[in-house]
């Protein structure tokens, strides 16, 4: 990911119906429901699977609805569209969690840090200083997770991984209990099964107990793997206006 300053595009919704509120709800709930079986099948309590709602490119509107239903983790990939939906919605409901997905500029750190309360896509060592300096500045410091790019594709986020170890390692004594964590998206043609194994192997290497994993088409895989949060959009809120840039979740 280049560090070069380039604009964010101000969020693109395109035109046609208004959100569903009922079947962003009947969404929520089957997701919900397939979380409890997945994580039921793998030994595992339900509540300890967090559903994280992507709705990069969905309006407000979309965001409002899911929040009627109970849930209140999303994410984004902008922080340019994060700025412009989500401080009206977190005044309106402040236990609202938010994080970004998307790949993040070292230009757009302070604005990031200020927004969100995870960045999952800590990736390099010059963003770790971009993040260093902006909680600096701003007082504050967000969750953050390691993203590693698990099947080393050309074009993907996330640090590689045969340098994966000694970047995690200098991320945890750099920001402490901040760091929690791991995410990663794995190739899209493969069985994603020996990619979230590999990547709770990581995990566990260094004690980290958040395993960001898992999108609508795979997240029962993921969860059999030890995902502690699944990244599920379009299985919610449908369709996006427009292709996403940072995989299908």
């Amino acid at each position: 990911m280049s560090d070069a300053p380039s604009p964010d595009p101000a969020p693109d919704f395109a035109p046609g119906s208004a959100p569903d509120p009922a079947a962003i709800a009947a969404n929520l709930a089957a997701v919900r429901a397939r979380i409890a079986t997945a994580a039921r099948r793998a030994g595992r309590a339900p509540e300890d699977v967090a559903l994280v709602a992507v709705c990069k490119t969905h309006p407000a509107d979309a965001v409002r609805h899911a929040l009627a239903a109970g849930q209140l983790r999303f994410a984004e990939n902008r922080v340019q569209e994060a700025a412009a939906k989500f401080p009206p919605l977190r005044a309106a409901y402040p236990a609202l969690c938010l994080h970004l997905i998307g790949g993040l500029q070292t230009n757009k750190a302070r604005d990031a840090v200020r927004l969100a309360d995870v960045i999952e896509t800590l990736d390099r060592p010059r963003l770790a200083d971009a993040i260093a300096d902006a909680a600096a500045r701003e007082g504050r410091l967000p969750t953050l997770l390691v993203q590693v790019n698990i099947g080393d594709e050309a074009q993907k986020s996330g640090i590689p991984r045969a340098a994966a170890d000694a970047f995690i390692t200098a991320c945890r004594h750099r920001f402490g209990a901040a760091l929690a964590g791991l995410m990663c998206i794995p190739p899209a043609a493969a069985d994603p099964a020996p990619y979230f194994a590999a990547l709770a192997a990581f995990a566990a290497r260094h004690g980290l107990g958040v395993l960001s994993m898992g999108m609508s088409a795979d997240f029962e895989a993921a969860i059999a793997h030890g995902a502690t949060h699944v990244r599920i959009g379009s299985a919610i809120f449908g369709a996006r206006p427009h292709p996403a840039a940072a995989g299908t979740h």
